[in-house]
């Protein structure tokens, strides 16, 4: 039976990236289809009490120092060169997030990934400018000015919002967060252990 496995993701966060480089070679080894669900990062420290790993480690004497080396092991395993820490982080994702639901409304989801998450992670784009959204999507083979005006729908604010509040009623409290047939994975160094559920 295929299980169902699904990747709740925000592009503002580095290791929605660098797992969404990841994913394709877990999908190539199990067989399996990840489903992106698109979320809103902000919502979701809102209502946990979270805070960005930035802001957390603030104060902690080599922990944030760790977590770069940790990113770093990460890029190197996965031969991820393109990578390149966003220079406007942190981005508010607000925009780009309501055109993930729109784009995923629309059943385009994969290519807007593949237009916004780069432009983010390797070409360090300030992503929550309209004409630079815009941009980025019509290089992407995307009608940015088309999407851009579907964000402003009632449907897709509302789908985003029911999305989050649903991420976390399920247990979410940051991003990259996995559901392996609904049993919860947090972070891009429990790739494995998805892949071990998937498998198993």
């Amino acid at each position: 039976m295929t299980k169902k496995v699904e990747f709740l993701f925000d592009f503002g966060s580095p290791n929605a990236y660098l797992a969404w480089k990841a994913v394709p070679e877990i999908e190539k080894r199990t067989g399996a289809t990840f489903t992106y669900v698109p979320v809103l990062l902000g919502g979701i420290f809102k209502a946990t009490g979270n805070v960005s790993p930035v802001i957390a480690n603030q104060g902690i004497k080599n922990k944030g120092e760790y977590q770069f080396l940790e990113i770093e092991r990460f890029i190197k395993k996965h031969n991820l060169t393109k990578f390149k820490f966003n220079a406007h982080f942190p981005v508010n994702t607000l925009q780009i997030m309501r055109g993930a639901v729109a784009a995923e409304i629309d059943g385009n989801l994969p290519a807007y990934i593949a237009a916004v998450m780069p432009a983010m992670w390797e070409q360090s784009l300030k992503m929550d400018e309209p004409e630079v959204i815009k941009a980025a999507l019509d290089s992407g083979g995307i009608d940015g000015a088309r999407l851009l005006a579907r964000i402003q729908d009632g449907d897709v604010k509302a789908k985003l919002i029911a999305n989050t509040e649903d991420a976390v009623a399920r247990g979410a409290f940051g991003i990259p967060t996995f559901f392996v047939d609904g049993e919860i994975y947090f972070g891009k160094d429990r790739l494995r252990e998805v892949e071990e559920a998937i498998a198993g």
